[in-house]
Parts: C-alpha cells; sequence; structure tokens
C-alpha cells in the first residue's frame, strides 16, 4: 500500500471541503449532451451512485476504450454486500483511493474479496498554505491536481496499475475512486481518456456525467461539477508543461513504453 504524508489539521479541512465540493453555489455547466446519457454508465451500485465504466468511447483514430478495465467511483464505505459482491463478478483487482488522510479515516472503504487496496492521495502532501488556497473548491481545486506535490504520482500510480493488470496472467481491473467521485476521479479519467486519444468534448461529457449520477441540481456547486473547473486543469497543463504530452511524460513520468502498454491494455 502506497502511503503519504498529510498534515492532519489541514486534511481535516480538505476532506470536508474536497471530499464533497465548494460549499459555495455556483452555475453549473450544461449537462452532456442527451446521445451520451442514452448510454448507461452506472455500476448500479446501491452504496456508489456515481460508480461507472470509463470505456466505452471512440478515440480520435477510430479506436474503442475498452470496457471492463478501468472504472471510477465514490468513496466505497457504503457498499452493500450485494455491491461488494458485484465488483467481485466484475474482476476488480486494485482499489485505488484518491482521498486524504481524514477523509480515509472518516470513511473506511469496503474492499471487494481478493483485491488490493492503494492509496494515491492527490493533495493531501501540498504545504499547509497551497493546500488551503484550494479550500474554496472551484479553479484553484483543479489547478492543485497539476501542482500539488505528490499529485502528478498519485495521477501516474492509477495508470501504472491499469498497465500492470494488463501484464499480470489473471488480468483483472482497476477502480479508482475520491470521496464524491468526481473531482480528483474527474480528472484522472480525463487524463486517461485524453492519454487513450478520446476527444476533447467527449471526455468533458464523460466528466459532465457525475451532475447526472449525482443528482446535482443546476447551481448545486456542492453535489456537482462544472465545465470551467476540469478547462482549468487543462490550462494549467499548458501553464506547467507546456503541452498535454510533455504533461504525461514529465509531469507524470510515463515513458512511451509505458504510453503503448496503457494502449494495448485499454484500446480494442
Amino acid at each position: 500500500m502506497v502511503h503519504r504524508c498529510a498534515r492532519v489539521p489541514a486534511a481535516v479541512l480538505a476532506g470536508l471541503l474536497v471530499g464533497f465540493g465548494p460549499a459555495t453555489a455556483m452555475g453549473l455547466a450544461d449537462p452532456p449532451a442527451a446521445a451520451e446519457l442514452q448510454v448507461d454508465r452506472s455500476l448500479h451500485l446501491a452504496g456508489a451512485p456515481n460508480a461507472r465504466d470509463v470505456g466505452g468511447y471512440r478515440t480520435a483514430d477510430g479506436r474503442t476504450v475498452r470496457t471492463g478495465i478501468a472504472f471510477r467511483t465514490d468513496q466505497l464505505t457504503d457498499l452493500t454486500p450485494a455491491d461488494l459482491a458485484e465488483l467481485n463478478r466484475l474482476g476488480v483487482r486494485e482499489v485505488d483511493d484518491l482521498r486524504t488522510v481524514y477523509e480515509r479515516a472518516l470513511a473506511p472503504d469496503r474492499i471487494p474479496a481478493g483485491a488490493q487496496a492503494n492509496w494515491y492521495d492527490v493533495i493531501g502532501a501540498a504545504p499547509l498554505p497551497e493546500l488551503m488556497s484550494t479550500l474554496a473548491g472551484g479553479a484553484d481545486l483543479y489547478r492543485a491536481f497539476i501542482t500539488a506535490p505528490g499529485a502528478n504520482q498519485a495521477v501516474a500510480a492509477v495508470l501504472r496499475d491499469i498497465i500492470e493488470t494488463g501484464r499480470d496472467p489473471e488480468g483483472g481491473a482497476v477502480l479508482f475512486h475520491c470521496t464524491a467521485g468526481k473531482d480528483r476521479t474527474g480528472w484522472v479519467a480525463a487524463v486517461l481518456l485524453t492519454v487513450l486519444g478520446v476527444d476533447r468534448d467527449t471526455v468533458t461529457a464523460d466528466f459532465l456525467l457525475s451532475n447526472h449520477y449525482r443528482n446535482a441540481a443546476p447551481g448545486d456547486g456542492l453535489a456537482g461539477v462544472e465545465q470551467a473547473w476540469l478547462d482549468s486543469a487543462f490550462d494549467q497543463v499548458q501553464r506547467s508543461y507546456g503541452s498535454f504530452d510533455r504533461y504525461v511524460s514529465e509531469g507524470l513520468g510515463l515513458s512511451a513504453a509505458e504510453i503503448d502498454a496503457l494502449e494495448a491494455r485499454m484500446l480494442g
């Protein structure tokens, strides 16, 4: 299990505000196009309503992201026995927790039988002033997904787990999650799909599906997400690295061979 240190007082605040979203009301972006919502991506877990398959999308070169390999979810604290049985049936072998130490203590995961639990804290290792600056959520939080110490390593770890399950003769799926399954989880999913060659509009539509699965009302900045937040993260990638490709190679540290292996695992 991978551990990263975090200041507990700051993590307490971050866990409350980052885990569930900014407390201020914001105008949410329009929901994804109706065609996107017609595809049922939900895993139908009673205890994790935002649990869904990352696959099924088309890439710019005409390939398809395979289903049944990577799942994005909200926290696993409230999973029912039936939910756990379903994740076991789906072959979940790696559970990657992106939350802070406080969130994990407040709401421990329930892990399906036979799965390995990994802790990849996205923002908990940030220095106190930087961490406090993200507590309002929104754009500042999403920029921290690129700039916070340990954030890039956490994102890269999820992608490498997906690669490694492809090398395992027994295979298996990777499940990654935060608290609400919309912010940190949303960025990791956006990175994964972008690396695989899914176009930006589709990546954004997948991100905005959290509003649908979490039943976020218009203007509910606590339960939902906004396109501008995701745009802020991509903008920070440009500011910090000059291009998405350099973010992947220099920020995440993924080699060309690893990217090839990820594509081989995820694309059909």
